[in-house]
């Protein structure tokens, strides 16, 4: 008796764990119609086809005369280092013949003829540098470094027409050019 006493006296409630089974659901017990489920199976398909077209169409998308870029490839797979010593002084003084259009202002065509232009003259300068010896390589990629940020300071100066920072990059092209070919 004494121990029923104490069982009602504190009335200890029992937690029982409560264990439920899931199936795995289908498309009629989530209320999901077949036909949604062919819309997101057609959405799927159509981006596929989208990514698809615009891979093979990249071609058309950024073309040269579209993208008006810099050329990155630095080192043209058949280009040897005489083809690139015969060209350097050509592309250096396409570079240079900027100067016209900065002088009248044209600011869009300078940016173009700087982007064409400076193009060519990385793959030559680039190309010549990797022949060179260690010793000389250090001082060429640094004084490559200088020329080719220029080329951008003057590039983002023409596109927001601030004249005094265009000639200060020209300046500064025009003597690591000088320096560059009296390296080489």
């Amino acid at each position: 008796m004494a121990l029923r006493s104490l069982v009602s006296k504190y009335n200890v409630t029992y937690i029982t764990p409560t264990f439920t089974c899931y199936q795995k659901p289908t498309f009629d017990s989530r209320g999901m119609s077949q036909k949604v489920v062919q819309s997101n199976i057609s959405r799927r398909i159509g981006l596929i086809a989208a990514m698809a077209s615009a891979l093979l169409a990249r071609d058309a998308i950024f073309r040269e005369d579209v993208a008006n870029g810099f050329d990155f490839r630095l080192v043209a797979p058949d280009q040897t280092v005489e083809q690139a010593e015969s060209r350097i002084r050509d592309h250096a003084e396409s570079l240079l013949q900027v100067k016209a259009l900065l002088e009248v202002e044209s600011w869009g065509a300078a940016q173009k003829a700087l982007r064409s232009s400076s193009g060519y003259l990385k793959q030559d300068i680039y190309t010549i540098i990797q022949t060179k010896p260690e010793s000389e390589r250090r001082q060429l990629r640094k004084l490559y470094s200088d020329l080719f940020n220029n080329v951008t300071k003057l590039d983002y100066a023409a596109r927001d027409k601030d004249a005094s920072r265009v000639w200060q990059c020209y300046e500064n092209i025009a003597a690591a050019l000088d320096r560059i070919l009296s390296r080489i």
